[in-house]
């Protein structure tokens, strides 16, 4: 489960405080990081990976390899610079990555700092808020994302629950017409409602593991999918102690 965000904000201003005066990019930035990921009881190499190297495009031609400093698939990039840089030349170098980065692991989020000043992005409602280190406390919950937590405002006409629940019928249909059916294929569907909710709500931790994990283990044509689903049932279905590693 997520920490609470009492727990979340002592370590923010634990942060903010052990990093204040801190302005070497290329000496410290990487650590900058992985404290910044601790803050929210997430451990960075977990979700994000340093240095991805990227292929640059102008006008269709392919110009050169670029590197982003930090890169959660689906979910975050960082683009993190030294001291007093510009931080909105910063963004558009951060946003020229996207090229080189597969459709399906576009992230939602773009987060630009020098360690004493944040820009974050949110791509997907278009909003920006920028603040500096010794309020990273005050404004904490706009990093929900990363801890897991999510805020949604569900309806009964909410399109996006339609859409959802109109699919979830759809794999029902072809299922049953495939010949998987009856009980075994109401168990399927309950569990993976379950793991979408888990996914959803931060009950699956880091946040994203479930789709990280079917990027990751999964035949990217799906082929394999089935099996792989079994054996992840298989594992929530054992407690925890008697899990191997």
């Amino acid at each position: 489960m997520p920490l609470s965000w009492n727990e979340i904000r002592s370590r923010a201003h634990a942060f903010s405080h052990k990093w204040a005066g801190e302005d070497s990019e290329r000496a410290e930035a990487q650590s900058f990081w992985n404290d910044f990921f601790a803050v929210f009881g997430i451990e960075r190499r977990r979700v994000a990976i340093f240095e991805k190297q990227v292929q640059l495009d102008r006008a269709g031609e392919k110009l050169k390899h670029g590197r982003i400093d930090a890169f959660w698939k689906g979910m975050l990039l960082i683009e993190h610079k030294s001291r007093g840089a510009d931080l909105d030349r910063a963004f558009f170098q951060a946003a020229d990555y996207f090229d080189g980065i597969a459709e399906r692991d576009l992230p939602r989020y773009i987060l630009v700092s020098d360690f004493e000043r944040f820009h974050l992005y949110d791509l997907e409602d278009d909003t920006e808020i920028e603040f500096r280190l010794a309020d990273l406390a005050k404004r904490i919950k706009h990093f929900a994302f990363i801890a897991g937590y999510r805020t949604q405002v569900i309806t009964p006409q909410n399109p996006v629950n339609i859409k959802a629940a109109e699919r979830m019928g759809k794999l029902h249909d072809r299922l049953k017409a495939s010949g998987y059916e009856g009980h075994p294929l109401e168990v399927l569907l309950v569990r993976l409602l379950f793991c979408l909710f888990a996914e959803d709500t931060g009950i699956f931790q880091p946040a994203g593991s479930f789709r990280i994990w079917l990027d990751e283990r999964t035949a990217q044509d799906g082929s394999d999918l089935g099996p792989q689903l079994a054996l992840f049932f298989q594992v929530l279905n054992t407690p925890d102690n008697r899990r191997s590693n």
